[in-house]
C-alpha cells in the first residue's frame, strides 16, 4: 500500500498566498549545506556505554544517505511506501530521514521501547514495506522479534538490521554496498523528488491516552513551522545542537534531526539521556542549544556535575510537553544562567508555541508562551465560544503547521469549525496571547460539580522541598464522582505524609477543596520515552483505591 493523502487545494492556496510554505524537502535543505560548506560537521553520534563517536560532515552525511537512498530504491521502494525504522539516536537514523525525502518515501520513526503487542499494530496499520531495525539495544535482541512478527506482516518485504552478521544486514544491503556506482544519481534523485506537499512522515502519537494515532505530515507542514519557530528564537547555523531525547519521537525529530539540516548546524547525539554524559557533551562540544521534555530539565537542574563542569556555552533550554513546573524554570534560570523556553506541542502540530528570550519575569516564569506566526489558538467553552482572558477552557488551534489526517481514521477529524482542531488541553490565555497549560481534558478531575485545578495543586506541591515530582489523578468516587489521589516521588532522604502534605497546602493558602484525598509514595512516575506523565496510568492505579487515606476529608 502506498499512502496518497492530497492536502486540500485551498489549503494550499491560502498557505502560498500567505508565505507560509517553504516548499522544500529535507533533501533541499542538505544539498544547499553541501554547496557551502561540505567539509562542516553535521553530526557527531556518541555512543552510552563505550562513549565512542563517529563525526559526519555534511559531505559525509550526503554520501551516506543518497548510498541508503539508491538502496531502498533497489529494494523496491516507490513514492508513498512506508519505511519504518526503530533505532536509538544513531546517524544512520538521520540517514534513512534523509534518504526516504529523496525517493518519496514516507519514514515512520518507532520508539525503541515497543514491543510485539504495539509494532503488530502499527506496522500492520501502516502496511510498511520496509523496516530497519538495532540489532540489539539496552539489552534486548530486535532482531528475534521480528523474525516472530513478520509472518503477520504479510506487506512487510525487507527487516534490514544494522549490527547484525547476515545477508540482509543494514551494511551489507544499504549503507555498504556501491549502489552509486554506474548511477547518476543526481538525475535519479531529481526524478523522484516528491512534491513538498506530499506526505513526508507518519508518526504514531506516544500514548498518553492509550491506543496511538498514525499521524500525517507533509513537508511542507513541517519545514514551515520550523521556518518560523528558527526566526522567532533567532536560531541560526552556528548553534551545536544537542538531542537526547529520542529523535524516533516527533519533538525529538523536528528539534533534532529536521532543525539541525535546515539551519546548517551541528547536531551531538546522544544515544541515550544520562545527565553526567550529557553535561560533558555539552562542555566538550560547546553546546549552544538544548531542548528536550521537563525531565531532562529537572536532571540538569537537579545534577551536582554542573558546578564542577564548564558548560557556559549554553545559551538556551527550550521544554516543552505538559504543563511546565514554573519552580523548575525559576531553578534552572537562576542555577543554569541560561534562557529557558517554555513551549507547546503535540504530533499533530509540532511546536507552534513558545515564549520569547527577552520576554517579562511574569511570561517566562507564568506561561507556555504564545502562537509562532502561521498559528492561532484560542481558548474555549464546552459549547465552543471563546472564553474571557485568564478563564480555563479547551485549547483549539489552527494554522499551516497543522497535520493532513490520521491514517486510516477517517472518522477522527482533522478541522472543526472554522479549521480549529481541539487539542485536548485546558488551558487559559492572558489579554497578551500568552497561554499556560492547566492539564488535559482527560485529566479533569470534577469533585462534586466542581472543577479542580490540577496543576495548580501540582505546582504548589513541587516546592515543597521533599517532593522532587508529583503528579494527581482522580479516584472513583461514589458520591462526589471523582477524588484527587496525588502520586510523589521524593527527593532522596525526605519524607512527606498525608497530614504533612495537607498541612503544607494549607500553610500555602490553597483552598481546602481542592486539597488531594490521597498520597501515594512512588519510586517514579509512569512516562513515555519522550518524558511525558502517563497520567492514564495513574487514573488505572487510583480507581483501585477503595477508600481516601486517614484525614480530613473536604
Amino acid at each position: 500500500m502506498t499512502i496518497d493523502i492530497a492536502v486540500p487545494p485551498d489549503r494550499i492556496e491560502d498557505a502560498a498566498s500567505r508565505r507560509f510554505w517553504p516548499n522544500r524537502v529535507l533533501g533541499d535543505y542538505l544539498d544547499a549545506m553541501v554547496a557551502r560548506q561540505p567539509g562542516k560537521t553535521a553530526i557527531i553520534d556518541v555512543r552510552s556505554h563505550s562513549g565512542a563517536a563517529t563525526r559526519m560532515s555534511y559531505a559525509d552525511l550526503e554520501r551516506a544517505s543518497s548510498r541508503v537512498a539508491l538502496g531502498l530504491s533497489s529494494f523496491g521502494v516507490r513514492r508513498g511506501d512506508v519505511v519504518s525504522f526503530q533505532l536509538p539516536n544513531w546517524w544512520q537514523a538521520v540517514a534513512l530521514f534523509i534518504a526516504c525525502s529523496r525517493i518519496g518515501a514516507i519514514y515512520n520513526p518507532l520508539l525503541p521501547v515497543f514491543r510485539s503487542r504495539e509494532l503488530r499494530f502499527m506496522l500492520s496499520l501502516a502496511e510498511s514495506k520496509v523496516a530497519v531495525i538495532a540489532a540489539s539495544f539496552r539489552e534486548f535482541e530486535y532482531a528475534d522479534m521480528y523474525a516472530q512478527l513478520r509472518g503477520e506482516l504479510p506487506a512487510l518485504e525487507h527487516v534490514f538490521v544494522i549490527g547484525a552478521d547476515a545477508p540482509d544486514s543494514f551494511e551489507r544491503r544499504l549503507s555498504e554496498h556501491p549502489w552509486e556506482e554506474g548511477i547518476d544519481a543526481g538525475a535519479a534523485f531529481r526524478s523522484m523528488r516528491p512534491d513538498p506537499n506530499d506526505v513526508a512522515e507518519l508518526m504514531y502519537t506516544s500514548g498518553t491516552t492509550g491506543q496511538p494515532k498514525g499521524v500525517l505530515h507533509t513537508h511542507n507542514t513541517l519545514f514551515g513551522m520550523l521556518e518560523e519557530y528558527n526566526r522567532t528564537l533567532s536560531l541560526g547555523s552556528d548553534e551545536i545542537i544537542i538531542q537526547a531525547a529520542p529523535i524516533m519521537h516527533q519533538a525529538g525529530l523536528l528539534h533534532g534531526v529536521l532543525m539541525s539540516i535546515m539551519l546548517g548546524a551541528t547536531l551531538i547525539l546522544q544515544e541515550k539521556w544520562d545527565v553526567e554524559q550529557g553535561i560533558r557533551l555539552i562542555e566538550e562540544h560547546r553546546v549552544t542549544h538544548f531542548q528536550a521534555p521537563t525531565p531532562f530539565l529537572s536532571d540538569l537542574v537537579n545534577s551536582s556535575l554542573v558546578e564542577r563542569q564548564d558548560i557556559s556555552s549554553l545559551r538556551r533550554f527550550v521544554t516543552a510537553g505538559a504543563a511546565i513546573p514554573r519552580v523548575l524554570v525559576h531553578r534552572a534560570v537562576d542555577r543554569l544562567k541560561i534562557d529557558v523556553i517554555s513551549a507547546w506541542g503535540m504530533t499533530e502540530f509540532g511546536t507552534p508555541c513558545c515564549t520569547r528570550p527577552g520576554d517579562p519575569p511574569e511570561k517566562i516564569f507564568g506561561t507556555d508562551g504564545r502562537p509562532t506566526h502561521g498559528t492561532e489558538m484560542r481558548v474555549v467553552d464546552d459549547q465552543g465560544e471563546r472564553v474571557p482572558a485568564n478563564v480555563d477552557g479547551r485549547l483549539e488551534a489552527r494554522g499551516m503547521s497543522k497535520f493532513i489526517g490520521y491514517l486510516k481514521r477517517p472518522d477522527l477529524s482533522v478541522s472543526g469549525a472554522q479549521g480549529w482542531f481541539d487539542t485536548g488541553d485546558l488551558a487559559r490565555m492572558d489579554e497578551d496571547g500568552y497561554l499556560r497549560i492547566t492539564g488535559r481534558t482527560k485529566d479533569l478531575i470534577i469533585r462534586g460539580g466542581q472543577n479542580i485545578p490540577i496543576v495548580e495543586v501540582e505546582e504548589q506541591l513541587y516546592r515543597h522541598p521533599a517532593v522532587r515530582e508529583v503528579a494527581i489523578a482522580g479516584m472513583p468516587d461514589a458520591r462526589l464522582g471523582e477524588r484527587a489521589c496525588a502520586f510523589v516521588v521524593l527527593n532522596a532522604g525526605f519524607h512527606l505524609t498525608f497530614d504533612a502534605m495537607l498541612a503544607y497546602l494549607e500553610e500555602k493558602g490553597m483552598a481546602k477543596s481542592y486539597f488531594p484525598e490521597r498520597l501515594e509514595i512512588v519510586p517514579e512516575l509512569p512516562r513515555t520515552a519522550t518524558g511525558k506523565i502517563q497520567k492514564y496510568k495513574l487514573r488505572e492505579s487510583a480507581s483501585r483505591f477503595a477508600e481516601v487515606n486517614a484525614g480530613e476529608r473536604v
